[in-house]
């Protein structure tokens, strides 16, 4: 296999704290050593602009623009490396609330973004306390060395439809930024989610999420089989995976099942 059958993407697992320049800082070494491995796609984990446990006022106190100094720092990076960086921006909402939101640059800037639609209002949690759920919108989707890639974020593994929309607007491989928060069989849910929507999806899935204690960890990139391919444990660390640029299309042409699926997504408001 040459190297123009195959895209390496990495996802890298970090704690992102409440010091926004250290944030950055840990971003840009996580970067660095991704684009030495060869990736061309990194991803990042929800909040990792800003984070604070348990949520507070600091989040207003701290959300950026769209356009703000994080994602300029992102889109640096990515010229610097030669990279596309998705990662998870707190952005400055409406009635003193926020939005989670994910960005994917290149070293132009935003290329594509995605605004949380399920907040986590779970297990004892309730994140729309703080922030406000995305619009419904259709999927964003961003293009690198021949494979098409669309964003979810954490809690939003639970809804198959969000997979579904993606798959449908020709999302091949989908990026999950997270913070998985532990807790009786979280990681079990954890990895089962990432392997399902792969599966039911025949697509690639990488998911970022936080370490210990306060996340799972057990970042992981899965294959349309379910076959993981490349993940961190509890570590602050980097995984990359090359993905063959013919395994969806092989996959699907064994298992078909997006073709004889009979059912549609309708929004619910």
């Amino acid at each position: 296999m040459t190297q123009s059958q195959t895209l390496a993407l990495a996802v890298a697992q970090f704690a992102p704290t409440a010091d926004a320049d250290a944030n950055v800082e840990t971003i840009a070494d996580m970067t660095a050593i991704a684009a030495a491995r060869g990736a061309q796609v990194v991803v990042f984990p929800e909040y990792s602009s800003y984070f604070v446990d348990p949520f507070d006022e600091s989040l207003a106190q701290n959300a950026q623009d769209l356009d703000g100094p994080f994602t300029r720092a992102l889109a640096e990076l990515a010229g610097e490396h030669g990279v596309h960086i998705v990662a998870g921006l707190l952005e400055r909402g409406g009635a003193g609330r926020v939005r989670n939101t994910v960005v994917a640059v290149d070293g132009g800037g935003v290329v594509a973004l995605y605004r949380k639609l399920h907040l986590y209002d779970a297990f004892g949690q309730r994140e729309s306390d703080w922030v406000e759920p995305g619009e419904l919108a259709e999927a964003q989707t961003f293009e690198v060395g021949g494979l098409r890639f669309g964003l979810m974020t954490c809690y939003d593994l639970r809804f198959p439809e969000v997979g579904r929309m993606l798959a449908d607007a020709g999302a091949e491989v989908f990026l999950v930024p997270a913070e998985w928060v532990r807790g009786p069989l979280k990681e079990h849910h954890w990895r089962t989610m990432v392997h399902a929507r792969a599966i039911e999806n025949t697509v690639f899935v990488a998911a970022a999420d936080h370490p210990p204690p306060l996340g799972v960890g057990a970042s992981m990139i899965v294959d349309p089989q379910g076959v993981e391919l490349a993940g961190v444990g509890t570590a602050t660390d980097v995984a990359v995976a090359h993905l063959d640029l013919d395994t969806v299309d092989r996959v699907r042409r064994v298992n078909p099942a997006l073709r004889l699926r009979r059912y549609g997504i309708v929004e619910r408001c």
